[in-house]
């Protein structure tokens, strides 16, 4: 499965009421940061088919969920699981280190 794009109106079904672990990625078309980090989520969305939900949500699209969640620097990776925000990055991170955290997260 490819990355997901999560939306302030999909959010509640496709990250809150997931079965799966959710990872989100907040970010915006203007940051360098994330576009850094882009290739390292897509690939991973890859790998973790059927064991991890992995998508993006553009917060100058989708600004009520990035205030929901006190996005206050991009990129930041929030964990969920059932709903409840397991853990979270800020900034460009390493694909190593998303890895170790989504193990982490499963």
């Amino acid at each position: 499965m490819s990355i997901q794009h999560f939306t302030d109106a999909n959010f509640k079904k496709e990250v809150l009421d997931s079965e799966l672990p959710v990872l989100v990625d907040f970010w915006a078309s203007w940051c360098g940061p994330c576009k850094m980090i882009a290739p390292f989520v897509d690939d991973l969305a890859k790998e973790y088919s059927g064991k991890m939900k992995i998508g993006k949500v553009d917060v100058d699209a989708n600004s009520k969920a990035a205030t929901q969640y006190g996005i206050m620097s991009i990129p930041t990776i929030i964990f969920f699981k059932k709903g409840k925000v397991m853990s979270q990055l800020v900034g460009a991170v390493s694909k190593l280190d998303l890895k170790r955290k989504i193990e982490e997260n499963l």
